[in-house]
């Protein structure tokens, strides 16, 4: 199915300029994007993968991950096939790299996708798995009228949208868990295919505009974890706001690394000491099974317990039971 795509303008000789992301791809007719998914047909541009779900599932909040996000809820998690990324580690490079024509998934009407999360007892509606700016015109359908039917929604991104795509969709955009995947230009580049000043630009304008922001690393040995890089970003989260949730996770070898090791888990708690050493309140260990409690920053006491994105939550009225101190977050109250 395919629908006239949002954020383009035409130019001389039937070419087009996406402006969905920053990729700003200049488009010849019968010719597509990076993304794969935005096709010029005789000077209008063209969303191929309109509606057509490749995955749907229902998950717990943590998986995207948020944890400072009505811990403990579920969340109706959808996605299209494409990416606007190319990254070497994707883990979900089958229905994110698009190597042939044809755009599978079942065309689904957004009331559908709407009553099902409902049916589901969700408590939100996520848009991941792939990248969901790429399919932002299905995601702005859903999202509109799932704000109408009180969910909430979800942007799980590589925060490479543009600022003008964004602000059309932020209205309904309740939280994002963005990727932050390195503090170095050359690794967007040579890994992602992408540059990193977008990013950072895009994730203080997500926090400025009220969404819930939790940021993600995931570490690879050789590529992204050394110490002088990880304090790299633990200051930039800190110079946004000190209360950003950072997750480091675990690389597992995957798609073209599959040369690189796992990361070790002292790299991990490396990680997580610079973030707390810079001032971060909450910081948290992914894909290794063990730090991703929540501790209360006043008291050091644990508020929320995880374990395999089971969360067990003592907070009242978003405060720490034991201190009385505030913990940072959305729907965090578990009495």
């Amino acid at each position: 199915m395919t629908h006239e795509a949002m954020f383009y303008k035409e130019l001389k000789n039937d070419q087009v300029q996406c402006s969905l992301c920053e990729h700003r791809c200049v488009i010849s007719s019968y010719k597509k994007g990076i993304c794969r998914v935005r096709e010029n047909r005789e000077g209008t541009l063209y969303s191929l993968n309109y509606r057509r779900l490749i995955a749907v599932h229902v998950d717990p909040i943590e998986k995207k991950p948020l944890f400072h996000f009505y811990p403990g809820s579920l969340s109706y998690s959808i996605a299209t096939k494409g990416c606007n990324f190319h990254c070497l580690h994707c883990q979900n490079w089958s229905i994110s790299q698009i190597k042939g024509e044809r755009i599978e998934g079942e065309v689904v009407p957004p009331q559908t996708a709407v009553q099902n999360a409902l049916d589901s007892r969700c408590l939100s509606i996520s848009y991941t798995y792939t990248e969901p700016t790429i399919y932002f015109e299905t995601t702005l359908e859903i999202a509109r009228f799932a704000r109408e039917k009180g969910l909430k929604n979800v942007f799980v991104t590589n925060g490479y949208i543009t600022s003008e795509a964004l602000q059309c969709l932020a209205p309904y955009l309740d939280a994002a868990s963005i990727d932050l995947k390195a503090m170095s230009d050359t690794f967007y580049r040579n890994v992602c295919g992408a540059r990193l000043s977008a990013v950072l630009e895009r994730i203080k304008e997500y926090y400025e505009l009220g969404i819930w922001v939790e940021l993600t690393t995931l570490i690879i040995p050789g590529y992204n974890d050394t110490e002088d890089e990880l304090k790299k970003i633990a200051q930039y989260i800190v110079s946004i706001d000190k209360n950003i949730p950072w997750h480091v996770s675990a690389f597992y070898p995957t798609y073209q690394l599959t040369d690189v090791p796992p990361t070790p888990a002292a790299t991990l708690q490396k990680a997580y000491r610079i973030g707390k050493e810079a001032g971060l309140s909450y910081v948290y260990q992914g894909n290794v099974g063990q730090g991703e409690n929540t501790d209360c920053p006043s008291c050091g006491k644990t508020v929320i317990q995880r374990k395999y994105f089971y969360a067990e939550n003592m907070i009242t009225d978003d405060s720490c039971p034991f201190c009385g101190g505030n913990i940072q977050g959305i729907g965090m109250s578990g009495k």
